[in-house]
């Protein structure tokens, strides 16, 4: 393994990272904003009504994606696998 293999991998696995944790961020991102609206609006400044729908929609969007997780993952890791055997 060479320096440009392991450039590829680490490339792979950053892109791969910033892939499976943006639609995770980005609803978490939408919620808290929907919620500061709210709180804004309404004037009501409860510290759990950040985190509890927060919490919420991050494992529900984690629960709908796992397919995709998984299989960008493995996919991930062919890839490395394939590296290291094609030494």
């Amino acid at each position: 393994m060479n320096e440009m293999d392991v450039v590829h991998v680490l490339r792979d696995a950053l892109t791969t990272t910033l892939l499976l944790s943006a639609p995770v961020f980005a609803v978490a991102v939408i919620v808290g904003l929907a919620i500061a609206l709210f709180q804004a609006l309404t004037s009501v400044q409860e510290m759990t009504l950040t985190f509890v729908p927060k919490t919420v929609a991050i494992v529900g969007t984690v629960m709908i994606g796992l397919p995709f997780l998984f299989q960008t993952l493995s996919g991930l890791m062919d890839r490395v696998i394939n590296i290291i055997v094609g030494l």
